[in-house]
């Protein structure tokens, strides 16, 4: 057996010999990714990856200048934002303050907004809960004015939670937020962002942990995102598990392809945080916001870094990272940025200004 997570559903390639009717396998593993530069010299501009413009834009010149000259541009990434736990919101509130004085690009903030499910009270807690984070936000009209908040739904926020690709939250939940914060933009899960020439996929999902626990055979060697990144880029697909494990929508299943390669996919996922890459590609995940004592990660566009972040609790120490700045009461460890983006739904299209 090679390296990946090779589970039922899977694209596999199998080498031995027949003999009476039975196959024999001497050697057993996934199929060979493909670099994105590769897919796009045979395919040359055409537009895999959705939005507005009909060809690729990733061989601009123009946006790959402003992608460089940026350097201060970032994506603050957090998963499990459990709205409903005090602990949390004092967080949040920390995170705001911190980087209120430096503006990010955008808050991509991933489900579940709650921390468990309320069955039949969950619309209505949810809904009283985005009411209390745009009270929240309201005290911060630099982050509304200047920072985008994008919001993925997780598995158990009201929605087809069963299904994938989930539609958004609900308009009746987020009206009450959408007017004190009217550019937040609500996507699908999962969902595409376009940073100049660089392509982003942010996918809710506790996929590292259905893989592993439905794998055919689990890997002695190795550390498991390493297979979980070869298995992703092997398969070109964010959920490549069988249907009676994970549904998917046919009709929207392009939705989940990752065919030609994006320059970063986000796997909010409540496995251990890490960062690893894999054929040009750079695979992140964040872990959860709640679980792992307020961890975070941080994406910077013009070098392709990720940064481990945490807010802290005042007394603690605390460190910066490189090209980080610190914020006045020194909780926040992360980087700061100011510039615009483009989401992706499907099948619908949001425009970040």
């Amino acid at each position: 057996f090679q390296a990946g997570l090779v589970t039922e559903n899977s694209f596999v390639l199998a080498e031995g010999w027949y003999d009476d009717g039975i196959f024999h396998v001497e050697a057993f593993g996934l199929p060979p990714p493909e670099k994105a530069e590769t897919t796009r010299s045979y395919f040359g501009n055409i537009n895999f990856f959705g939005g507005p413009s009909p060809i690729q834009v990733k061989g601009s010149s123009r946006l790959a200048k402003v992608e460089a000259e940026n350097t201060e541009v970032m994506f603050v990434i957090l998963s499990d934002v459990w709205l409903d736990d005090s602990k949390v919101m004092e967080k949040l509130n920390t995170l705001f303050m911190g980087y209120s004085a430096f503006p990010p690009t955008a808050f991509i903030l991933c489900g579940n907004f709650l921390s468990s499910p309320k069955v039949l009270s969950h619309a209505k807690t949810l809904q009283e809960c985005f009411r209390e984070l745009g009270s929240m936000l309201s005290n911060y009209p630099d982050l509304i004015s200047t920072s985008q908040f994008v919001f993925v739904p997780g598995p158990n926020d009201p929605v087809h939670s069963t299904i994938l690709p989930r539609p958004t939250i609900p308009n009746s939940i987020i009206e009450a937020f959408m007017k004190k914060v009217p550019g937040a933009v609500f996507t699908s899960n999962p969902c595409r962002i376009q940073y100049c020439t660089q392509e982003i996929v942010v996918f809710r999902e506790d996929i590292v942990t259905k893989m592993c626990r439905n794998c055919i055979r689990f890997p002695k060697e190795g550390n498991i995102p390493s297979h979980f990144a070869k298995s992703l880029m092997s398969q070109a697909h964010l959920c490549p598990l069988p249907l009676h494990v994970s549904p998917i929508y046919w009709a929207y299943d392009s939705s989940l392809r990752v065919y030609p390669l994006p320059d970063l996919i986000i796997t909010a996922d409540k496995y251990d945080p890490f960062v690893t890459s894999a054929m040009g590609t750079t695979i992140v995940n964040p872990g959860s916001f709640s679980r792992t004592n307020f961890g975070f990660k941080v994406y910077c566009p013009a070098t392709r870094d990720v940064q481990d972040s945490q807010v802290s609790d005042p007394g603690d120490a605390t460190f910066n990272a490189s090209t980080s700045q610190v914020s006045d009461l020194s909780l926040l460890q992360g980087v700061e940025s100011q510039s615009q983006s483009q989401v992706l739904d499907d099948p619908e299209v949001e425009t970040i200004e």
